[in-house]
């Protein structure tokens, strides 16, 4: 399956069914727009740029990135190209410059093929992912999520995930995994699509 209108519709249907809490978000929201994108290592970049910040400094360094690399692309060649202290001067941080280098680095020697990862289940995307400096799970989760359009993923060491699910179900602390297991249980196989809708549920307009 893969992120069709008909396969949103379809998910929305199930949910609905579902989950009676989610429910009620689902029809505040209205349907799923969720598209999937098609420039992996820039799906991966952002990804390393936007750790630990805020998403507003995050779309700031990253428009300051594209600019420096005008008229060109922000790819594998283009960042590899980039010296520490240019990655530096538009607000990159000297240890997040090494991780997007050593990204570059992988993509350009081939460890890491990203056209290939499509063809792959999940436990061996994270696996390929998470062997870049840089890349942990939660950033290989939003990778699935994002940019192959896998309906079946739940990161559950997000916090926004953590805390609409204790918002929304009254829970008295964020939930641990444990907790959080029988709900996604019953948003399968659909578990990208609810965390969508978990994230609106929190959110203005704050994604970027």
């Amino acid at each position: 399956m893969s992120l069709s209108p008909a396969t949103l519709d379809q998910a929305r249907t199930h949910l609905r069914r579902a989950d009676p809490v989610l429910r009620r978000v689902i029809d505040r929201t209205g349907p799923c727009t969720m598209r999937k994108g098609r420039r992996h290592f820039q799906s991966l970049a952002r990804a390393i740029v936007a750790q630990q910040i805020s998403s507003k400094a995050a779309k700031s360094i990253w428009g300051r990135l594209q600019d420096l690399l005008r008229p060109g692309p922000v790819n594998a060649a283009s960042i590899a190209n980039l010296s520490v202290e240019q990655l530096r001067s538009v607000g990159i941080s000297p240890q997040k410059a090494a991780y997007l280098h050593d990204l570059a680095a992988h993509v350009s020697r081939g460890s890491l093929q990203l056209h290939r990862l499509s063809r792959y289940p999940d436990e061996l995307v994270i696996e390929r992912l998470i062997a870049v400096k840089g890349i942990g799970e939660w950033t290989a989760q939003m990778f699935l999520m994002f940019s192959l359009g896998r309906l079946d993923v739940f990161p559950h060491g997000d916090l926004g995930i953590r805390t609409a699910i204790r918002n929304l179900y009254d829970l008295p602390d964020l939930p641990d995994r444990m907790t959080c297991q029988p709900l996604v249980e019953v948003w399968r196989p659909y578990s990208t699509i609810a965390c969508w809708y978990l994230w609106r549920s929190i959110e203005d307009d704050d994604t970027w």
